[in-house]
Order: C-alpha cells, then structure tokens, then sequence
C-alpha cells in the first residue's frame, strides 16, 4: 500500500466527479486485492463559480480554479491527478502550469482507448463548450482518428440536458430518448463510437442502449488513474 499513489480529483460538477470517485473505489480491489482501493482526495468548487466564468467566456479564470483545487490536493499528498470534467480540459495546458504533480488528460486517455479499439470515427457528444472546441480533435489526430458532432440544434439541446438535468442529478426517459436518437444520427454520419464526453452522460446512456460502442470518459479516466497508482 505504501507504493500505491495517492489519486486527487479535480471536481467540477458533483455528479459527474461522485462517478469517477466511486469507480476508482469500487475497481480498486482488481488492482489492489479485496475492498482496496489506492488513497482518493477530492476538491471542488462551486459550479456556479466555474459557470460564471465559462458563461462570460473567460477560461484564464478557469483555469485558477482548476489550479486552485490542484494546488490543494498536492499540499496534502496527491501524487497523480485528474479532472473528470471535458469541458474545462479546454485550458488543462493552463492549469497545469505550475503544479508539481503529473496530472492525466481526460481526451488523452479517451483517444488511446479508441485506438485500441481500433475505432476510425468517433462522434462527440458533450457540453457545447466542449463539442465545439479542439479538446477531442486534437486527441484523436494524434493517432488519425477522425470525428464528427451532432448538428447545431442538438448540441443546443444536449447542451440544456445537461445543465438543467444531468448536473442536478435528474435523469428523464425523454432525454435519454433524445441522446440515443444524436448517437443514431453520428451513427448515419459513419461514426463507429461514440465518446460520451460530459461526465453524466454515463449516467443517463448506458452502453447496451447505445447503437454505437461508448467511449466513457468518465470511468476511462478513473481506470487510467488506477492504473498509473498502481503501476
């Protein structure tokens, strides 16, 4: 145990950070042994603090928020972090910047998870911060994978399920209706998976509703992070 690393979680939103602590938990024990899991810290804060700066578009302030929390957890022994938010990966280059501990990059570990499924397209769903910015496209260029996002509309749409209902922990049958028939069309458009790229996604899409294999990015981050305490 004294060779395990210690994980700290950079949190955004409750929900999708309450999943991410629980899977690095509940899977430990395939590591470790039974009921072990390596030393987990959390912080966050506010939403409404990362929301007021993502809303007024100014992403240096996220950035200190995301150091802020990171700044802590290393104060207090984390030797490995992660940030089970891809919206905010948008200044992850940022934040790290003078933060002693390694921190894993969430798109980073979704993209080999990709390649070593040997996918070629892969649609994006998420906030439409993140469908609409470099984080994933320029994960998947690195091994030449290619993408494709839902049409204006459903990200907007996406968008709203996401703020008003997944972030508050309220899931409803209409909107996992409606995120199937997105992944349908990806699917139409050649996708052949589909990265569920906000973190309470996996909460509402489950991979056997899904016509597309899923990329979580939730629990890849969290089995990534297992596996580097571990190794």
């Amino acid at each position: 145990m004294r060779r395990v690393k210690h994980i700290g979680i950079i949190a955004c939103s409750a929900e999708g950070a309450a999943l991410c602590y629980k899977t690095i938990c509940n899977e430990g024990s395939q590591y470790m042994g039974e009921h072990a899991h390596p030393e987990v810290s959390l912080h966050t804060h506010s939403l409404h603090e990362y929301m007021k700066f993502i809303n007024a578009d100014n992403w240096n302030e996220v950035a200190e928020l995301m150091r802020s929390s990171a700044r802590k957890l290393v104060e207090i022994g984390a030797q490995i972090l992660i940030c089970p938010d891809n919206t905010i990966h948008r200044v992850f280059a940022l934040a790290c910047e003078g933060i002693s501990a390694p921190w894993l990059h969430i798109a980073e570990e979704v993209a080999t998870a990709a390649k070593c499924e040997n996918f070629r397209k892969t649609g994006i769903l998420g906030t439409k911060y993140l469908m609409q910015s470099e984080v994933y496209p320029e994960a998947f260029g690195k091994y030449a994978i290619s993408y494709e996002i839902p049409e204006e509309r459903q990200r907007t749409e996406t968008n709203r399920i996401i703020f008003d209902e997944l972030v508050c922990g309220v899931i409803k049958e209409s909107s996992r209706d409606y995120l199937l028939d997105v992944i349908d069309d990806l699917k139409a458009k050649g996708c052949d998976s589909v990265v569920l790229g906000c973190t309470e996604i996996p909460l509402i899409v489950k991979p056997e509703d899904s016509r597309l294999p899923v990329l979580d990015s939730t629990r890849i981050l969290a089995r990534a992070a297992l596996r580097t305490a571990t190794e």
